[in-house]
């Protein structure tokens, strides 16, 4: 087994992560599973992964931190970033922090490992849809990207959208962060 084959999973989800695990390990890769930042720092130093899973919401922690650490861990690693909701404001940080995809749960060790095939290569033939963006989306995407600059400190992003912090709170419950 090479070192390209070293696979960790960030993910709070341990069903889920468990899953993924045993489906990787049947592929043929090294697995090793984080429930958070910190469990990630410490699989790092044993693992010195080729690739990684990270999801987006772990708990009160924001993956794009993990995804930031492991970039700057090895900027060779490929990092593939999952969410259970994806915005155009999360995915566009990702990438600037280091993944080189990001895909919307649900998704399989199928999906994932052609989102690593991919990395070097751009997809020219994605259709442009047409659509028009909702009032409902764009507020969303909004609030995420708030969110996501304010470390999903919940108080201050409500400050800086103008709205009370209870009313940001019950949008949030309607479609919570995955």
């Amino acid at each position: 087994m090479t070192d390209q084959r070293r696979l960790l999973i960030v993910e709070d989800d341990s069903t889920f992560a468990r899953t993924l695990q045993r489906s990787f390990e049947r592929r043929d890769y090294a697995v090793w599973v984080a429930q958070g930042p910190a469990e990630m720092e410490a699989a790092l130093e044993e693992a010195h992964p080729g690739y990684a899973v990270v999801d987006l919401k772990l708990g009160s922690a924001s993956g794009l931190a993990c995804v930031e650490r492991l970039h700057a861990f090895d900027p060779a690693m490929l990092i593939v970033v999952l969410t259970g909701f994806a915005s155009i404001a999360t995915a566009v940080e990702a990438i600037k922090l280091g993944a080189c995809h990001y895909l919307a749960k649900p998704a399989n060790t199928d999906d994932i490992e052609a989102a690593f095939g991919k990395a070097a290569l751009g997809d020219a033939a994605v259709p442009i849809e047409g659509r028009s963006t909702s009032i409902k989306t764009l507020e969303w995407e909004r609030i995420n990207e708030t969110l996501a600059e304010t470390g999903f400190n919940i108080s201050e992003t409500a400050r800086r959208l103008g709205m009370h912090r209870r009313t940001l709170a019950r949008k949030l419950e309607k479609k919570p962060l995955r």
